[in-house]
């Protein structure tokens, strides 16, 4: 069949982007997170090592990083987010491609969750772009109930929403239910298939 349609998948933080991935993937759509890869990278040996040799052995208790510390360093000093994502960037772009590589050629969609698309000009890489969106007090609640930390700072490192839509090729809204949802992601999957 050649190769599979990629999306690119981004939107704010709490905006619905894992339910949205949640639901390409039940539509068939091949998936993976980038955030879920860099969470594996971040507990495997090579980079670990390059984290605790930076920040000291306290960043990695029991051979497991603490993502809330580290979170704590680059969100509070551009210098040392900087330094981390030139450490992460290329291993998770490297693991995208090797995911790509291992589809079954059948694969006719395949959609990779960017938190970062645009603000790390990764959408070129992709053939469509999606942002999910989402109202702000409804985002605010959601972060609220998972205990998000950080929130501010997080999202100082993101365009805003309205942004990112702008720029996505598809936007999605994410005010109502899960059904409303996927069936938009069905109209959009459809939608691509046609050409």
């Amino acid at each position: 069949m050649g190769r599979p349609v990629t999306i690119g998948l981004t939107g704010g933080i709490a905006a619905g982007k894992s339910e949205a991935l949640a639901a390409f993937e039940r539509l068939g759509a091949a998936t993976i997170s980038s955030d879920a890869i860099v969470h594996e990278l971040l507990d495997a040996a090579p980079l670990r090592e390059r984290l605790i040799e930076r920040w000291g052995g306290e960043i990695a208790p029991e051979d497991r990083v603490d993502r809330g510390r580290v979170g704590a360093i680059v969100f509070e000093d551009p210098a040392e987010l900087a330094w981390l994502e030139r450490q992460v960037h290329p291993l998770v772009g490297g693991r995208i491609g090797q995911w790509l590589e291992s589809l079954a050629p059948s694969t006719e969609i395949a959609v990779i969750e960017v938190p970062l698309l645009f603000e790390t000009a990764m959408d070129g890489a992709f053939d469509v772009t999606v942002a999910v969106v989402t109202s702000d007090p409804l985002r605010r609640r959601r972060a609220e109930a998972r205990g998000h930390e950080l929130v501010a700072e997080r999202e100082a490192r993101q365009l805003p929403q309205e942004e990112k839509a702008a720029r996505a090729d598809h936007v999605v809204r994410n005010d109502g239910t899960l059904e409303g949802l996927e069936g938009e992601l069905s109209a959009l999957i459809a939608s691509l298939r046609q050409g």
